[in-house]
């Protein structure tokens, strides 16, 4: 028995030899031009429909210069707070004909492998770098939005992250307005832990009380949690709340809370940040900071927008606003 053939695809060609027109004018229909008087539109798109004509994503991307992609960098996979990023990005550049990809910079063995370079080997559009650049960077050569607050900068690249300070304000005026006073904190690596552990150290200062943290070279995942909130328990053992540097890592500090017999919220009150989907199961029903990461991916979506239709635009910064959302995992009042 021969082997079946596959059914040949109807070519552009084809659609011109239907529709009795050029081949220019079915591409001008096909980019939804206003120079084809609307007959010929018509018998364009009925010629489609007849012969089931789907367009060439690639040969359309070749023939304009433009893979219709924006590349998204993230530096863990886990991290869920990624998917309303990713949700908000695409929100913003999907209705204009874009999908987003996604790389991860990561390590294997003692190889780094660098999300930023595969991406621009793939020539994408545009470029959301929503991970540590790894080290200042020149000019991509693609529009280029640093989401985040990174401890790296990347030239000429617009900027979306969500007010950090006031967010980490918030919620140590939550735990002061209930009597805490001993806080404790498990940060880890990255500019955005960086930049809480600043605001936490300068809260305590501000009430005259001794910081009380650890973890500062830890990933900023369940492990690094757990291993932080060990630490964090072993030198001060006398803390009445702990402030976690993301909901990942809050996740792995309670479990390291109950080891030690603590249970939350009963024997301390715990917080994280980023109002991930973790911060709102029952399990945690975790207080958090809201970063609104979704509002951050559709920031990010329209400064691509912006620099594709003006690349000579100078680049602009976004912040957005963050807020305390408050559940049970707080409920803990020490007695004034």
């Amino acid at each position: 028995m021969s082997p079946r053939r596959r059914p040949v695809r109807p070519t552009i060609y084809d659609v011109a030899r239907e529709a009795g027109v050029s081949k220019s004018l079915v591409s001008l229909v096909l980019n939804d031009s206003t120079l084809v008087a609307e007959a010929k539109r018509q018998a364009v798109q009925d010629a489609i429909a007849k012969l089931g004509y789907r367009r060439s994503q690639a040969a359309s991307a070749l023939a304009a210069d433009r893979t219709r992609t924006v590349g998204l960098v993230i530096d863990d996979f886990q991290n869920p707070s990624f998917v309303e990023l990713l949700r908000g990005l695409r929100s913003a550049v999907g209705p204009q004909g874009f999908h987003v990809a996604i790389r991860e910079h990561y390590r294997e063995g003692d190889t780094f492998v660098n999300a930023i370079d595969g991406f621009l080997d793939s020539q994408v559009d545009a470029l959301v770098v929503a991970a540590e650049p790894g080290r200042d960077l020149p000019t991509l050569g693609v529009p280029t939005v640093l989401e985040g607050t990174r401890l790296h900068r990347i030239d000429d690249a617009d900027t979306v992250e969500s007010d950090q300070r006031h967010g980490v304000d918030q919620l140590m005026e939550h735990l002061r307005s209930a009597g805490h006073r001993r806080i404790g904190h498990v940060t880890g690596a990255g500019g955005a832990a960086a930049v809480r552990l600043q605001a936490y150290l300068e809260a305590m200062e501000a009430q005259g009380e001794p910081a009380r943290f650890a973890g500062g070279s830890n990933e900023t995942n369940e492990d690094g949690g757990y291993a932080g909130a060990v630490e964090l328990l072993r030198r001060h053992p006398d803390v009445t709340a702990v402030f976690a540097a993301n909901d990942t890592m809050a996740l792995g500090t309670r479990a390291a809370l109950r080891e030690a017999g603590r249970e939350v919220p009963r024997d301390v009150a715990l917080i994280g940040y980023d109002n991930s989907h973790l911060a709102r199961s029952r399990f945690l029903d975790l207080t958090t900071v809201d970063s609104h990461a979704y509002d951050a991916g559709v920031a990010c979506g329209e400064a691509i927008l912006r620099r594709l239709a003006e690349p000579d635009l100078p680049p602009a910064s976004v912040v957005v606003p963050s807020t305390l959302v408050v559940r049970s995992s707080s409920a803990t009042v020490v007695p004034r």
